[in-house]
């Protein structure tokens, strides 16, 4: 993966008697990155971040050093797609030494390894799925890291281990669950894009069956952007149960998450909460549908109003039929 970070004005000055670093492709084929010195551009918007004077010498201790890290200053980064990842040459000797880059304190190193496991997990799945037990906790420190590059490329990270690995990483997901609720509803705009587009891609790989209970705690969450966030997930996650995996799950319990949802501090939840309160509606009114003789016909048999009247405490059914009826419905069902 290609880096380029170019400093600040200030910095500039500090360090033009230095030629610039470049970090070539290693032996073993894992991305490296180049740095070269300029001006500095953080931010996804590109706004111009200033450097204080004041940091300049660390910055000259660090590059002469050899350190490839930037103690202060902010950097922009150009992101590898998945698709351009190519793979590596010298498979077995970047194995051997993961771990320990995963753990670097160095973030292009750092950023480096991420990439590789991006690469491993795409092109040696089989060499990589025994590892993943002690990658994925790395990646979650990553994840948590302060400096942005990091973290977004971590996040990416997560969201291939989605897509590649799918239903074998269920038992860790709950860490990596957090984190990225956490990003998409904290962090910066880029961050935050890309915890996203990781959250689409774990509700678009992973299980639903699997995926709902670990979902369900983090509809509680005490930080409403959370709970958010995680009414959309779960939203998005419920219709691939199709029409027999919801009523095997239980449109009762679900209904009861929706009405809850219904009355969340934030309008993204409240939302989420309606289009699964409709989703489930039109499920229900398909199952009525179904011949007599199919399972639970006599409870088939009520409709979606008396459903949730039966279901939910009065408040929480009228609240979900109003956003389920028609003014007419509405009407007729008392509310």
């Amino acid at each position: 993966m290609l880096l380029r970070i170019i400093m600040s004005g200030q910095a500039l000055r500090d360090l033009n008697v230095l030629p610039p670093l470049e970090l070539d492709k290693k032996p073993d084929g894992s991305v490296k990155g180049k740095v070269c010195i300029g001006s500095i551009d953080e931010n996804h918007d590109k706004t111009q971040s200033k450097v204080p004077s004041t940091m300049s010498a660390s910055l000259v201790n660090d590059v002469s050093s050899g350190n490839n890290v930037v103690e202060a200053g902010n950097s922009e980064v150009e992101y590898i797609d998945s698709e351009n990842l190519t793979d590596l040459q010298d498979v077995d000797a970047c194995l051997s030494t993961l771990l320990a880059r995963l753990d670097s304190k160095e973030w292009i190193a750092l950023c480096e390894a991420l990439n590789n496991v991006r690469q491993l997990s795409l092109h040696h799945k089989e060499k990589m799925v025994e590892m993943l037990g002690d990658v994925i906790p790395l990646i979650v420190k990553s994840l948590k890291n302060p400096r942005s590059a990091v973290c977004k490329t971590a996040i990416m990270t997560s969201a291939d281990i989605f897509k590649i690995y799918s239903d074998t990483i269920i038992n860790s997901v709950d860490p990596l669950l957090v984190q990225l609720l956490l990003k998409s509803s904290q962090d910066k705009r880029f961050v935050c894009e890309a915890a996203e587009t990781a959250l689409i891609a774990m509700t678009t790989w992973v299980s639903p069956t699997l995926l709902l209970p670990k979902l369900q705690p983090c509809l509680k969450n005490k930080n409403p952007r959370i709970r958010a966030k995680a009414s959309m997930c779960f939203s998005r996650s419920v219709p691939r149960l199709g029409i027999e995996g919801i009523k095997s799950y239980g449109i009762d319990k679900l209904i009861q998450t929706a009405a809850s949802q219904l009355s969340d501090q934030l309008p993204e939840s409240r939302e989420a909460a309606r289009v699964l309160a409709l989703e489930l509606q039109s499920v229900y009114e398909k199952s009525r549908a179904l011949p007599a003789e199919d399972s639970e016909q006599v409870e088939n048999a009520d409709s979606w109003e008396v459903f949730c009247q039966n279901k939910l405490p009065p408040l929480s059914a009228q609240a979900i039929i109003r956003v389920t009826c028609t003014p007419k419905d509405a009407i007729v069902a008392g509310c």
